[in-house]
């Protein structure tokens, strides 16, 4: 008779994400993850498969939790200055509010793995065109109502936005200087402004 799991299963891939955001896949050990997890090495692979299974489970939660409904509201504002403005007001505030130098996880992830693993340049690159496909929309609305440049395209524009956010969120890793990322944003934000 199988035994029941006594532990919670989101929980555990919730703190599973965190351990990987923070130590990165290599770093973390399956020993690692039992202690931290505190389940068993038999639960871990019983549960969510082997490490490389549960990275995956844990990168997609984060999609999920930090990247889908960011991209929801860009399908459903009216006002594209703004939301270029909560993007990277969300980046700073994430960069400076936790104390901790973790960085994103996607991008922690893609500097990493990205070229040696598929599976990772697989969800990352479909992350990337997700972001062009909504910030090109939302641009596009800035741009006929006369608030976002013309000068640029609204893909180019669209790939500078992602790039100075990943730009962002690579920055936290060594300085979390609060003047740096003001400076950072204000530069993005005019340089999108018509």
């Amino acid at each position: 008779m199988a035994r029941s799991k006594v532990f919670d299963e989101e929980l555990v891939l919730r703190n599973a994400m965190n351990l990987f955001w923070e130590k990165g896949y290599n770093a973390t050990s399956a020993q690692d993850l039992t202690e931290s997890l505190a389940i068993s090495r038999s639960s871990l692979y019983d549960t969510y498969g082997d490490k490389h299974s549960l990275f995956i489970k844990a990168l997609r939660l984060y999609r999920t939790e930090r990247f889908d409904s960011t991209m929801k509201e860009a399908s459903e504002t009216p006002d594209a200055e703004a939301w270029l403005r909560m993007l990277f007001e969300s980046v700073k505030a994430d960069a400076l509010g936790s104390g901790s130098v973790k960085g994103c996880f996607m991008v922690n992830t893609a500097v990493e793995l990205a070229a040696s693993d598929t599976e990772v340049a697989d969800i990352v690159n479909n992350i990337m065109a997700d972001f062009d496909a909504a910030a090109r929309k939302v641009i596009k609305k800035g741009q006929e109502n006369g608030t976002i440049t013309t000068r640029h395209s609204a893909r180019a524009l669209a790939r500078f936005v992602f790039n100075a956010l990943n730009g962002i969120r690579v920055t936290v890793k060594f300085n979390t200087g609060k003047q740096v990322f003001e400076d950072i944003i204000a530069v993005c934000l005019s340089a999108l402004k018509a």
